[in-house]
């Protein structure tokens, strides 16, 4: 390789939101809480995405749908999950196949993090903000979409089902305070309290 074929090989696209935390949120977060390493400073983790397909147990073929849409909302091919033990009243086998979630990081978090924001929640029906007390305790954040069209990526016209999901956005915040701020810095649509 010749030292220009190098170069652009490093040359990396770097995600909006990625470049917005590097020189706008990092130096916000930093003066508010008094960091002095920037190392200290709360950043995003990792975003996992779930679905769960309870008709699953009659249907398998369900399961392998909501994973080719899974997969086009995250441009990542999830894992399918299987239920550990059987359980009699829900006629649920052990190792069937009852979901499939997806573990994003870094330029696929920013870049999912970003279309949920933008695209995503202002398409949701009656949407008035996200709840600010679905946070952990540990600065971590979880909602749920009750309907996967939302995403521009599903076809309306193709799917066979709605299904909802979970999504919990991780971050290397100690407190929700922190978690919280760093999420208004990348836009998060949270309620205002009244």
């Amino acid at each position: 390789m010749t030292a220009s074929k190098k170069e652009t090989a490093k040359s990396k696209y770097t995600p909006r939101l990625e470049q917005r935390y590097n020189e706008v949120l990092l130096p916000a977060l930093m003066k508010k809480f008094g960091y002095t390493n920037r190392l200290q400073a709360p950043r995003l983790e990792k975003i996992v995405i779930n679905m769960g397909v309870g008709e699953a147990v009659n249907d398998s073929k369900k399961t392998k749908s909501a994973a080719e849409q899974l997969a086009l909302i995250a441009g990542q091919k999830p894992v399918i999950t299987k239920s550990r033990k059987a359980i009699a009243t829900f006629k649920l086998r052990g190792g069937l196949g009852i979901g499939c979630k997806v573990t994003l990081r870094r330029e696929r978090m920013y870049e999912f993090l970003d279309r949920l924001v933008t695209i995503a929640l202002p398409r949701v029906r009656d949407f008035r903000g996200l709840s600010s007390k679905s946070f952990d305790g540990r600065g971590n954040y979880a909602l749920g979409l009750k309907e996967q069209i939302v995403f521009p990526e599903i076809d309306f016209d193709k799917i066979d089902e709605i299904r909802g999901m979970d999504i919990v956005i991780c971050t290397t915040a100690d407190t929700d305070d922190e978690a919280r701020e760093l999420l208004r810095g990348f836009d998060v649509p949270f309620q205002i309290q009244g």
